[in-house]
């Protein structure tokens, strides 16, 4: 699964730079310098983040959602807060038929752009977070889907979103070993190229299949993971600075996930 991700304002003005846009640069300074709360060094999908989103039907322009989809067919708040914390992530093999998604998969996907994710590790009676990231990019996207969804009772509008997931790779079957969960999951990774691609519109069956077709683990050989310090519960680090800065633990040692077969 993916409920914990790194996206600081730097990192997003960061690739506005290396891309040649200097109107998005702009744009992002504008959106996120005034706003401490939206610089990520662990942003919890729990906690119902904004991060910063781009849609297929606005692709240059950086918009700020909700994580956690709320779909148009959601009656009222209460309904709202019940399905929040079931939609952070959404099921990349089944997001055109699911009900929460099918709309949104066919019509509303976006992107996010992180420095890495967050997985817990079991072992014995303790779980220990790691950091994953990839080994030659300090950045990369992640496919997700949006929506705008109504209260009608306040008539306030809330731009929300889901990070779509695949079948783990080899890297997260070591790492994310949760005995209540069937399978390691992972976050859908994309390549530069890869995008534009999955922001295209759908206009056939042809366009669904290629949309389908990004929905992949992402090569292990090409990530890395490390543990960090605590980031939940009373010790833990929280949004803070060394969220994702490595940390050992030496009773892992003789239990290495991440050690050869």
């Amino acid at each position: 699964m993916c409920y914990g991700v790194k996206a600081r304002t730097e990192m997003s003005i960061r690739i506005a730079k290396s891309r040649g846009d200097n109107e998005l640069v702009e744009k992002l300074e504008k959106l996120l310098l005034p706003f401490p709360e939206f610089d990520h060094h662990y942003a919890n999908g729990f906690s119902h983040p904004q991060l910063v989103v781009y849609t297929g039907d606005k692709p240059r322009d950086p918009q700020l959602s909700i994580w956690g989809l709320v779909p148009s067919w959601v009656k009222d708040a209460g309904q709202q807060k019940q399905i929040w914390n079931q939609t952070l992530n959404a099921r990349g093999e089944t997001i055109f038929e699911k009900p929460a998604f099918r709309l949104s998969a066919k019509k509303k996907r976006c992107i996010v752009h992180v420095e890495g994710f967050y997985e817990h590790h079991h072992f014995g009676k303790r779980t220990y977070p790691f950091f994953i990231h990839l080994k030659d990019r300090d950045h990369f996207a992640l496919a997700g889907l949006w929506n705008e969804w109504m209260d009608r009772e306040s008539g306030k509008s809330l731009h929300t979103f889901s990070i779509v997931t695949t079948a783990g790779n080899d890297l997260l079957h070591r790492i994310h070993n949760n005995p209540k969960l069937d399978g390691p999951r992972m976050p859908v990774i994309l390549t530069e190229e890869e995008e534009g691609q999955w922001l295209a519109p759908i206009n056939s069956e042809t366009d669904e299949q290629a949309i389908k077709s990004l929905i992949k683990p992402f090569p292990a050989d090409a990530m890395k993971a490390f543990t960090v310090r605590p980031i939940l519960g009373k010790e833990g680090s929280g949004n803070a600075p060394n969220a994702s800065d490595e940390f050992v633990y030496p009773e892992l040692a003789l239990a290495d996930p991440l050690a050869p077969n």
